[in-house]
């Protein structure tokens, strides 16, 4: 899968939802985790290893970051940031085109994403689901839906029961010379 992605909680305040969350990015491939203005303890390790069972070592693995306000939060050059948030506004998830470069901030338990991050955000989306979700599971659900999408896989079978078709092997191409191809246009 090309490009990378970030996720973290604006105003986190339980520290099982936040362990299992950068548990969760840990196992798909998250390249960072974030706090912005959390209500529990800097990260040790002891988000991930201290209430619960971490068998893949999170915190040697993956860096997490806190950040005191909105306006810290750093996010890399030609990436976009993306809220997750029931708000109107907001785009369904499953219709969503998940950017290659991505950091996802999700609302802490107790609230919403703050004005100041909504204002932040290239994009707002949101679960489309009958209540809110717990915070963790929230973000494992977008975790998800972004590997599914840009992972490669083919297309679901049409009939239930029937085997999909095999992800497809990557094939490394060869040197690409956009002058030649060019020049090529020009001759036919």
């Amino acid at each position: 899968m090309r490009g990378y992605f970030g996720i973290g909680i604006d105003n986190a305040s339980k520290r099982g939802n936040m362990g299992n969350l950068i548990r969760t990015a840990h196992a798909f491939g998250a390249s960072f985790a974030f706090a912005v203005n959390p209500k529990i303890v800097a990260h040790t390790g002891e988000y991930v290893t201290k209430d619960y069972v971490d068998t893949s070592k999170t915190a040697n693995n993956i860096p997490f970051f806190n950040y005191e306000s909105v306006a810290e939060v750093e996010i890399p050059q030609g990436c976009q940031l993306v809220g997750v948030e029931i708000d109107d506004d907001a785009v369904d998830l499953p219709s969503f085109k998940h950017p290659t470069q991505a950091v996802y901030v999700l609302g802490g338990e107790r609230s919403s994403l703050s004005e100041e991050m909504k204002a932040r955000c290239n994009s707002l989306i949101k679960i489309p689901t009958k209540f809110s979700l717990n915070v963790a599971t929230a973000g494992a659900i977008v975790m998800y839906d972004r590997h599914r999408v840009l992972g490669g896989y083919p297309d679901r079978p049409l009939m239930t029961g029937r085997k999909p078709e095999p992800k497809p092997e990557h094939v490394h191409g060869g040197v690409r010379s956009r002058r030649a191809e060019r020049k090529l246009k020009q001759d036919v």
